[in-house]
């Protein structure tokens, strides 16, 4: 690949000997390479057409007040560059570094959730350009028979026991995102991936970074996102409680998102679930998946069976 990126460097006005660095290998491969940041895109997963729109949502973000987002840098070609039938895009690096679980993040999910809502307006009152497409989370496209990020049923350590519970369960949560519906009260563009590993902090500064799975989603997802892989942390509670009073500060949150939270939380979890099992080759699979994963999934399977998992409930 940095062969690859080598030849694709003075589309940026970057000699090709230019120190490459791999930041990370996840869904994409994200490199350093001199003043600018890197993706790759994964084969096979965004057509051109969807990178474009993301870029251009992104665009339209920037000098939001109130809201800091990374910024894309177009090279010689625009916004996207093809190599090889590979995909790659630009952006400015972001001082500071990635938000942690180890973190004080109680002082962080209020400003995340004034983020969250400011992002959620702006997509409310913008209009896309012309040939928009971005990917869709929905019920259909995280627990039917064909998800973007593969079936629950291929998680690792998952024996017969724990499909029958996980069956039932996502069977229950299936008919309660219906219920919910994707009208525009709740549903519309969203970042989708707002984890702690896309929060980037400076000082006081939080700015949200890779929006390569935004889309269109309930709006309260987002919290559930920025729960990815912290969702047995005894803090969450607490967490969530922040998130919406920052949010309430700029948005209107209603009595029935906040209803919807823990089964959201839930859906995230489930997804993920798949996602490590169909993502084996990225670090976060390799430091986070297995069969230790799944067991937490099912935990949380049996509290959303037994009472919504209402200790999610804000």
């Amino acid at each position: 690949m940095s062969d690859l990126l080598r030849r694709a460097l003075p589309v940026y006005g970057l000699p090709e000997d230019t120190p490459l660095t791999l930041l990370n290998r996840s869904e994409n491969e994200t490199w350093r390479a001199g003043p600018l940041v890197l993706r790759l895109h994964r084969q096979g997963y965004h057509r051109p057409e969807e990178i474009a729109s993301e870029l251009a949502w992104l665009t339209a973000l920037q000098d939001l007040p109130g809201l800091n987002a990374v910024r894309p840098v177009p090279g010689a070609e625009g916004l996207v560059t093809e190599r090889d039938g590979r995909y790659l895009v630009a952006f400015a690096p972001i001082p500071g570094q990635e938000l942690q679980p180890g973190d004080d993040l109680p002082r962080w999910f209020a400003p995340l959730g004034e983020i969250t809502a400011r992002l959620h307006l702006q997509s409310r009152q913008w209009t896309p350009p012309s040939g928009f497409n971005r990917k869709r989370w929905d019920v259909e496209t995280i627990l039917g028979p064909a998800p973007h990020w593969g079936h629950w049923r291929q998680a690792q350590g998952l024996d017969r026991d724990g499909e029958a519970l996980l069956a039932r369960a996502t069977q229950g949560l299936a008919e309660g995102l219906h219920a919910y519906g994707t009208g525009p009260e709740t549903f519309g563009l969203i970042h989708a991936d707002l984890r702690l590993a896309n929060l980037m902090t400076d000082g006081e500064s939080l700015t949200a970074i890779d929006f390569d799975d935004c889309g269109f989603g309930w709006w309260v997802y987002d919290l559930a996102a920025a729960l990815s892989f912290i969702e047995t942390d005894p803090r969450l509670p607490d967490l969530i409680a922040r998130w919406c009073d920052g949010y309430a500060r700029v948005a209107p949150l209603r009595a029935e998102d906040r209803a919807m939270i823990p089964a959201l939380i839930f859906l995230r979890r489930v997804l993920l679930t798949a996602w490590l099992a169909t993502r084996a080759d990225s670090d976060t699979a390799q430091a986070l998946g297995g069969a230790g994963y799944t067991g937490g999934t099912l935990d949380l399977a049996e509290g959303f069976l037994l009472d919504g998992l209402a200790r999610f409930r804000p």
